[in-house]
């Protein structure tokens, strides 16, 4: 299975991001910021906002003299056995912030093994879950999140889960024919969110965002009842602007 070579603007973050941390990593007395600067070729506007970034997510800590040292966050993350319990606290956490802030249903899934797997979820209330009427590895032609994934994948990858999975009509919306089906994640822009509006089931709407952690395939995906349809592209981008945390999360 080969990826698509075009990465997302949230990818680009996290590779910045990870070459902050390694700066600061190799400055046991504390980094200034004018050295991670010089250390990493980062203009200092970009600079400043990553280091926001990475000290909200506990990444990094400012001590008392400006410095930046290694954060509590990274140490948990880097910490061998006790990784994937903070791992999934993290992200539980996050999904969680995600959730409250966009007023919907949150999932993280990836693509292993030639199927997807929805790894974590977040709902709550008023913001609940799909119903998944069918499995979710059985409509990745009609889901957001499904769509998203095969977008990730190169055109051998696609016909080989589609030669594996019959694209089956799900709503009068869900797109059965292959062809167009190929042509549609070819003409998608990798950094637009894949939307679903009513393909999978009637009544639901969802968006879904590429999360990257080196050669894995992910993403990050909402769903919102039909009646607030009017908000899923403005949550979609909102959801794609802080994909980034999530995607340095999971390449730690």
């Amino acid at each position: 299975m080969a990826l698509r070579p075009e990465p997302t603007a949230p990818f680009h973050s996290v590779q910045y991001a990870l070459r902050v941390l390694e700066s600061v990593a190799g400055h046991r007395d504390g980094a200034t910021e004018e050295q991670l600067s010089r250390e990493t070729g980062l203009p200092s506007g970009h600079l400043a906002h990553l280091l926001l970034m990475l000290r909200r997510e506990g990444y990094l800590e400012q001590i008392a003299d400006g410095t930046y040292v290694v954060g509590e966050g990274l140490v948990l993350l880097g910490s061998g056995g006790g990784r994937e319990r903070a791992l999934r606290e993290r992200l539980d956490r996050t999904l969680s912030e995600l959730r409250d802030s966009l007023g919907a249903a949150i999932y993280l899934s990836r693509y292993t093994d030639g199927e997807l797997e929805v790894m974590q979820t977040s709902e709550g209330p008023n913001a609940p879950l799909v119903n998944e009427w069918v499995d979710f590895r059985s409509a990745v032609h009609a889901t957001a999140i499904g769509k998203c994934l095969l977008g990730q994948l190169d055109h051998d990858g696609r016909k080989d889960h589609l030669s594996r999975h019959r694209t089956a009509r799900l709503t009068s919306r869900t797109i059965t024919d292959e062809r167009l089906l190929l042509n549609a994640l070819d003409q998608q822009p990798p950094t637009v969110p894949v939307l679903d509006l009513q393909e999978y089931a009637v009544g639901t709407v969802c968006a879904a965002v590429p999360v990257t952690a080196g050669s894995s395939v992910g993403c990050l995906a909402l769903s919102l009842p039909v009646e607030d349809a009017h908000r899923l592209r403005q949550s979609a981008e909102a959801l794609n602007k802080r994909a980034a945390p999530v995607m340095l999360s999971l390449a730690i």
